[in-house]
């Protein structure tokens, strides 16, 4: 048998529309998964996310959601505690970011970059999260941060989410692990997505962090697909509370 299958299984992925979220779907689909895809923009029909979907033969469905908007986010998580099948994988990679120099990060800003990264995260998780333990097996992963480690700069409120993110993968998987649901997270290096356009903009800091990564390039959201898809699958079954690197280097170095 292959642990890596996800043959029959139904994969919940948040901020799917593009980027790292994009390619996580598109992997649990290669994978086997059927995929329910969320994003606050997602289209109504033709969206690339459905196209790889449907692509690997899988089946697809599609959600548009704020997720700024806490009822939503509880809404969306009851029409899928409703559905005709329980979600086995919930891949919780929805967010935002904001920046500006902390003097200047205004309380918007903050809440609605906690409200999106954070909580969000866990009123998904735990809505969802209810089911699988009363069925005792699911899996949760969660896209964490370089900054769920490090202080970054000009983004405290993205920073304070992340780092929560790996405080919640903790101490979800504390109660969780003994009643069959794994609940780990990803933790992303700098990924050539549009939450980092700005920083490859600027010569200086690309610079800068190209010379501060051993693997000496920027990671693509293809590089999380073997990490998320581990993470889903039985092989992962025995992993509990952990944050894996995708890095290129930059935390060991």
């Amino acid at each position: 048998m292959n642990p890596f299958d996800l043959s029959g299984q139904l994969a919940v992925v948040t901020g799917a529309r593009r980027g790292i979220g994009l390619a996580i779907a598109d992997a649990l689909a290669a994978a086997g998964a059927d995929i329910v895809a969320v994003s606050a923009q997602l289209e109504a029909t033709g969206s690339e996310v459905e196209k790889r979907v449907r692509g690997h033969g899988r089946v697809f469905s599609g959600h548009r959601v704020d997720f700024t908007d806490r009822a939503a986010v509880a809404n969306l998580a009851a029409r899928l505690e409703d559905g005709e099948r329980g979600v086995d994988i919930l891949v919780n990679n929805a967010g935002t970011i904001k920046r500006a120099p902390a003097a200047q990060h205004t309380d918007e800003m903050w809440d609605e970059v906690l409200a999106v990264n954070l909580s969000a995260q866990f009123v998904l998780s735990r809505e969802l999260g209810r089911a699988m333990v009363a069925r005792g097996h699911g899996k949760i992963i969660f896209t964490a941060s370089l900054l769920s480690f490090q202080g970054g700069v000009n983004v405290p409120g993205y920073t304070a989410a992340k780092s929560g993110l790996i405080g919640l993968t903790r101490a979800l998987a504390n109660e969780w692990a003994p009643r069959g649901v794994n609940v780990n997270a990803i933790v992303p290096g700098y990924i050539s997505t549009d939450n980092t356009q700005a920083l490859r903009d600027d010569q200086s800091r690309n610079t800068a962090i190209l010379d501060r990564i051993p693997a000496g390039r920027w990671g693509r959201p293809e590089d999380l697909a073997g990490a998320a898809v581990f993470l889903a699958s039985s092989a992962a079954d025995y992993v509990h509370g952990a944050a894996i690197a995708v890095d290129g280097g930059w935390l060991g170095r």
